[in-house]
């Protein structure tokens, strides 16, 4: 049996034998993107070379990435949903399309996996005449043969989410289902917007639908896009080929593959369970949580997991280089949710030793230390932040609890209650949203959003558009805050020491917040040493231009950057100023001005502790 390692390896090595170039995985935090928390997908920071621009490396790309979904959270306790999770990908930026995509991913899952094929299911999209768009039956003619090849008898079927599955083996959908663009539904998509089908793979994990008593289609016809458990989706290759106009859909030229399979739902599969919490994946995490509980997984399937993956996910979002802490905002927010939803479900558990949560933070590390070798050389930073969350949290959860049984005898918690449980104990919406249902009680939830507008702390986690993905946001205020990044890391680095190096970096179209290596406080004479460094390059209006090279070029000269983790054979330096001597000179992916003229005055706002030897700026651009 393939271990998940052996797994990803197998599908990077399958792809390289295709011509492909292996990328290595970006952050799990995107970097100068506004518009979301997390990286979510392969194909997010591959976006700007889905639209056109050159890849550095090569027109046929493929990975393993990072990936992070805060809105599957809730989802935590079915069989194969996880908030971190890797997503395998691979690209064809304007060279094969359908054909090769479909035969190779298909043979990588049956011949190189060994899955059975009889067991797999194919989706593709039913045409909108509305649209303009036909059927593909490009995608299904492929599959067909595909299938046939495997001796397997082919039936294609419209309407099966409405009359089951009628022996079929291949399915329609409409763009609701099988249909990509990042608009979401066509009818949403602007002019220019690029789009097309895209064809899933599912795995059948058994026929027998009592097994699923939670089913909506328990007394109905089953399809394999129903949300029962019994398909799994573990493969979808997308096929960009049209471009929104005034006219309608047209078909471009240089047509697109974008292709992302879960490695957790795909090592599942492969390893004949139907539970991904079951596979080496988290095996270790698993027992490492009945050693700590006295505890049995198989008795308390719901706790177990929620503590295993949320304590995963928060080792990968803490363990990143770029150092994300619990805080009440952003990111920050997202990992103290996850770490306090952890304990508490750890108490249910009888969970006693004090800061327990960092043996789990010590098993992922050493499960991913040759894949992701930056959470064993982040590991005390992590270590650090969920003993400090666990202490906060200890302090005042008693007493939280308590504060919940006295108004639990209500049939509607108020939002001032709600609130009230937030600000004095600690207790995340989610967690009291999580309580009053399991004693079938609600939440005035429009009255706690406006006691968090009023004491407004935290304006940005009340909007949803926080938690979902987006493009990198390119306008002129966000490119002038990035370039003026460099500057400062270039100061910081000549007022406080060469140590000092990137954390964290988050830039909205108003400030920029940039965490870095330093122990103590900084000086108000340091700070101003910062600022007039960076002002005086501004003044000289220096200019600003890059360079593809190589990594062995970029050290030799003295380029900045995380060169083990995160960059590729080939990466993008900037330099801004003199090439003989410049100001700065970093390893970047963009964007940024032509020169540091447009900038503005540079002025620090705040700086404070975020960590145990981890600093916390916040400056703007006057």
């Amino acid at each position: 049996m393939y271990s998940g390692k052996d797994i990803r390896q197998k599908y990077l090595n399958f792809f390289k034998s295709k011509g492909h170039v292996i990328i290595p995985s970006s952050s799990l935090v995107p970097e100068n993107d506004s518009s979301t928390l997390f990286i979510s997908s392969g194909m997010q920071p591959l976006v700007p070379y889905l639209l056109g621009k050159k890849h550095p490396e090569a027109n046929r790309l493929c990975n393993s990435q990072k990936s992070f979904r805060a809105e599957d959270i809730e989802k935590i306790g079915d069989n194969y949903h996880t908030t971190f999770f890797e997503m395998l990908g691979n690209w064809s930026l304007g060279d094969y399309f359908k054909k090769e995509q479909l035969s190779w991913i298909f043979s990588f899952l049956t011949d190189e996996l060994c899955i059975n094929p009889n067991r797999l299911y194919v989706t593709v999209f039913r045409g909108n005449k509305n649209m303009g768009i036909e059927k593909d039956t490009e995608s299904v003619e492929i599959w067909e043969k595909l299938l046939k090849g495997k001796g397997i008898e082919v039936k294609d079927i419209d309407c099966s989410e409405k009359n089951g599955m009628q022996d079929g083996k291949i399915f329609y959908y409409d763009e609701n289902k099988n249909w990509w663009s990042r608009s979401g539904l066509p009818i949403n998509m602007p002019i220019g917007e690029l789009g097309g089908p895209d064809s899933e793979i599912f795995y059948d994990l058994g026929t027998d639908l009592k097994k699923h008593e939670n089913s909506r289609w328990a007394d109905l016809p089953c399809h394999v896009n129903c949300d029962c458990g019994r398909f799994i989706e573990i493969a979808n290759s997308v096929f960009m080929e049209f471009k929104k106009t005034e006219n309608g859909f047209e078909k471009i030229k240089q047509r697109i593959v974008d292709f992302g399979g879960g490695l957790e739902r795909t090592v599942m599969i492969a390893q004949g369970l139907d539970n991904v919490f079951e596979t080496d994946l988290f095996i270790n995490i698993i027992k490492k949580v009945e050693q700590l509980s006295g505890k049995k997984y198989r008795e308390n399937i719901k706790a177990f997991e929620v503590i295993v993956d949320h304590l995963k996910a928060s080792t990968f979002i803490m363990g990143d280089d770029k150092g994300i802490s619990p805080s009440n905002i952003g990111q920050g927010y997202i990992v103290r949710r996850l770490i306090r939803r952890a304990i508490r479900f750890g108490r249910q558990l009888g969970i006693k030793k004090d800061s327990w949560t960092k043996e789990i933070a010590k098993v992922v590390a050493c499960d991913y230390d040759d894949i992701y070798p930056e959470l064993k050389r982040n590991i005390n930073f992590v270590i650090d932040q969920l003993k400090d969350e666990g202490a906060k949290f200890n302090k005042t959860i008693e007493k939280g609890l308590k504060e919940f049984g006295k108004i639990h005898n209500q049939k509607i918690i108020s939002g001032e209650n709600a609130f009230n449980l937030y600000q004095t104990y600690g207790f995340p919406i989610e967690m009291t949203k999580e309580l009053a249902e399991e004693r079938g009680l609600r939440i005035d939830e429009e009255g706690f959003k406006k006691e968090m507008e009023r004491h407004r702390e935290l304006s940005r986690t009340a909007s949803a558009g926080m938690f979902k993905g987006g493009l990198v946001d390119v306008k002129e205020k966000t490119m002038r805050l990035h370039t003026a990044t460099h500057l400062m890391l270039a100061a910081l680095r000549k007022v406080l020491g060469n140590h000092v190096v990137q954390m964290g970096s988050n830039i909205t179209l108003k400030r920029l917040r940039f965490d870095f290596s330093h122990s103590v406080k900084m000086t108000l004479e340091q700070i101003q040493q910062v600022e007039s460094i960076v002002n005086d390059a501004i003044e000289k209006n220096l200019p600003v231009k890059w360079q593809e090279m190589t990594l062995k070029k970029a050290r030799e000269i003295n380029a900045i950057g995380v060169f083990e983790l995160k960059y590729g054979e080939k990466v993008r330096v900037y330099t801004i100023g003199d090439e003989g001597s410049p100001v700065s000179r970093e390893i970047c992916g963009g964007p940024h001005v032509k020169n540091t003229g447009v900038l503005g005055h540079f002025k620090i706002q705040k700086e404070k502790s975020l960590s145990a030897g981890v600093r916390r700026i916040k400056a703007i651009l006057e």
